[in-house]
């Protein structure tokens, strides 16, 4: 067996898991289950009774390690930098949705167990990227410098309400319907999994657990806390014991994956974990995608280019069509029409984001000032983004239409100021803009 495909060269993985059947169910249904040299590590919450739930868990978790392990050649490759991290996406994707088709047939076969079930939230760690599969509202969290994002989204009834706009966060929490699981692998042959790859820093910490955790942590602060022990093992019963302190009505399971830091003279992994946490910072200060939480911020910048120019390059032409958002990660350019100086952009700014929705030619050409280091959103990977998530392609819409009614203000002020003042026509800055829909959700 060649070396362990879930550890970077320079990065070690470290885990902990533990399942607790609470303080009211008799049978435990989670199930969670752990490969390290594959880098695979997951947690299922079975459903069903009659020891069908705990049937499903166990044979998901199997399935997906089983069948993973059948690819374990183009997954170390991913390891590797050899092949792209959206191949073990598909893969774990397939392997999510091989073991639905194998628990529905356990139900076929045994009617005692038709219609059996689980959630299941699955993370490969390969190479410095981890990639998730999830269906169900078991979560995975990721925890980094003090905060935490919750990254997986609950297949619920409560969840889709919220999502739909029928009920708010807060109506939710007090819903009889929490825990009606709209997705599970099982009850149906095939089953629609949600796949995401993010960046796994040193020091970076995840958590999958079943709702039987979760339900008692609605506080973020309070569970990046908990998560911030050294000890993983720690971590692990301390979660546990309060949810069942808490209530305990569930099953508990908590599995922890952490990047171990990295000493300061390793000056790869610093500079990775620099340059990750910069560009997710720059992409959350573009207007265009502020509203965008930590799940689809990182969506859009796995779709983003790295572009590296020299001094003096062009990087795009006066009159060209546009097709490319750009964001300067490094360096300076400078903006010019004609041969008239118009700008000057410095690391941070951006231009182009109207090339994603409109064929205009470019106003101006973009010049290199010295060696830069630039991310390019193509037209083409935004609107795959768009097609695939409706609350990224609502958020980015919302914001649209609030900068172009702050640009119409700025023609409105400039016909009063040439004196064709209209007073049908009253500037969206004297009123202010109305607040985003999206907050809380």
């Amino acid at each position: 067996m060649p070396a362990r495909v879930g550890h970077s060269a320079r990065v070690q993985i470290l885990s902990h898991g533990a399942s607790d059947v609470g303080r009211v169910r008799q049978l435990n249904e989670d199930h969670f289950f752990v490969d390290p040299e594959l880098g695979l590590y997951v947690v299922c919450d079975g459903m069903g009774g009659h020891r069908a739930g705990d049937v499903a868990s166990q044979t998901a978790a199997q399935a997906v390690h089983q069948f993973l392990r059948g690819h374990f050649e183009t997954l170390a490759a991913v390891a590797q930098g050899q092949r792209s991290p959206d191949e073990a996406a598909a893969l774990l994707r397939a392997a999510i949705e091989g073991a639905s088709a194998q628990i529905y047939e356990l139900g076929v076969q045994d009617k005692s167990r038709r219609g059996m079930g689980t959630t299941c939230v699955a993370l490969l760690v390969l190479g410095g990227k981890g990639i998730m599969g999830h269906v169900g509202d078991s979560r995975l969290y990721l925890a980094r410098a003090g905060q935490v994002y919750q990254l997986s989204e609950d297949h619920t009834f409560v969840q889709e309400a919220i999502r739909r706009g029928m009920l708010t966060p807060e109506q939710a929490k007090n819903n009889p319907h929490q825990n009606l699981v709209t997705r599970a692998v099982g009850p149906n042959p095939s089953v629609l999994v949600d796949t995401l790859v993010f960046d796994m820093l040193p020091g970076d910490t995840v958590l999958l657990c079943s709702d039987g955790l979760h339900t008692y942590f609605h506080d973020p602060a309070e569970l990046a806390s908990g998560l911030v022990p050294e000890s993983l093992d720690a971590i692990v019963s301390q979660l546990i014991a309060r949810a069942n302190e808490r209530g305990g009505e569930d099953n508990i399971t908590a599995l922890v994956v952490r990047a171990a830091t990295v000493p300061a003279e390793d000056t790869v992994q610093t500079e990775r974990a620099s340059r990750v946490t910069a560009e997710l910072d720059l992409l959350s200060h573009i207007v265009l995608f502020s509203e965008l939480g930590m799940k689809e911020l990182v969506k859009v910048a796995n779709a983003f280019a790295h572009r590296s120019y020299e001094a003096g390059e062009v990087v795009v032409h006066e009159g060209d069509v546009a097709e490319t958002l750009f964001v300067i990660v490094s360096g300076a350019a400078s903006v010019t029409r004609g041969d008239v100086d118009i700008a000057l952009l410095r690391a941070g700014d951006h231009f182009g984001e109207m090339a994603l929705l409109s064929r205009r030619p470019r106003s101006a050409t973009v010049r290199t000032l010295k060696p830069s280091t630039m991310l390019a959103l193509e037209r083409d990977r935004f609107y795959e983004i768009m097609q695939s998530d409706s609350v990224i392609a609502a958020k980015f819409l919302w914001r649209l239409a609030q900068t172009l009614s702050l640009r119409l203000d700025d023609v409105y002020l400039l016909q009063e100021k040439l004196g064709f003042d209209d007073e049908a026509k009253k500037t969206t800055a004297r009123y202010g803009l109305f607040p985003s829909p999206f907050d809380g959700r």
